[in-house]
């Protein structure tokens, strides 16, 4: 009763998509997608929604759904969403140099720093990278960097990789317990705190 009940409600059905699409599994969140949005009328699952048309090798689909009257209703943060979505739609098809025209926007050129900045910038420098355009990409991931305040995307180390620095673990490949010690322990970081 009760699952049949919850079956009605559109968050439910909603966060029913997101748990499917978090686990790839694109034709289920889709279905779920779709149900939340004849229950509520909204539009705001529409970028995700062509992402699942992306997820099941569906380019064309998502590139329709870029192009529908809905994407107008999105909000700004909507719309960004639904050009990432296009512009990997476009990628998906081989079409490297219109995914890097489908990302240009006044988005992209502005100074201000929203919460989609990052990954607008990132998707950009990666597709400039995809396309050979090694110098123009760096300088994207550069500016991805500086937005990226909650570290939502790996630009710096995608960054650092462009400028040839290679990371190792430390911990790695450590060999003998009677090897050299960590300069700052977790027992060491401890006994300064009691000082």
């Amino acid at each position: 009763m009760a699952l049949r009940l919850a079956s009605r409600v559109a968050a439910v059905r909603e966060a029913a998509g997101f748990a499917a699409y978090a686990n790839q599994k694109y034709s289920e969140a889709l279905a779920e997608f779709r149900a939340a949005r004849r229950m509520t009328g909204s539009v705001e699952l529409w970028p995700v929604m062509a992402d699942c048309e992306r997820g099941l090798g569906r380019p064309e689909k998502a590139l329709d759904m870029a192009g529908a009257p809905e994407v107008h209703k999105l909000d700004k943060a909507g719309q960004v969403e639904m050009r990432l979505v296009a512009a990997g739609a476009r990628r998906d098809m081989g079409q490297l140099d219109a995914a890097i025209v489908t990302l240009q926007s006044p988005e992209l050129a502005s100074n201000s720093v929203q919460p989609w900045t990052a990954r607008l910038r990132y998707a950009y420098a990666d597709a400039l990278l995809a396309a050979g355009r090694e110098r123009e990409a760096r300088e994207w991931f550069a500016k991805a960097v500086e937005s990226d305040r909650d570290g939502s995307t790996d630009a710096s180390d995608r960054l650092a990789e462009l400028d040839g620095v290679e990371f190792m673990d430390a911990l790695d490949e450590r060999g003998d317990e009677e090897g050299p010690a960590s300069p700052a322990t977790e027992d060491d970081a401890g006994d300064g705190a009691k000082d």
